[in-house]
């Protein structure tokens, strides 16, 4: 398989939210950092993130109030 296929097949596999050591495994590399660049997040997805973490710290800062239900999609 070129390696251009094998590329796009752990980016997709990363970029569709599986968790970084199935992809390492698929590919046989010995370690998740190796595997750690091949998620491309896009737009949306990053917006989602920062919204989710802006969540979480906002729950951090005031342990009292509880928080809005972030969905992410992509």
């Amino acid at each position: 398989m070129p390696p251009t296929h094998r590329h796009t097949g752990l980016t997709w596999s990363a970029d569709s939210g599986v968790r970084a050591d199935v992809p390492r495994r698929i590919a046989g590399q010995g370690s998740v950092t190796t595997t750690q660049r091949y998620p491309h997040p896009d737009a949306p997805k990053i917006t989602a993130a920062e919204a989710a973490l802006s969540v979480r710290l906002s729950v951090v800062r005031t342990p009292r109030s509880l928080p809005s239900r972030v969905v992410v999609t992509g």
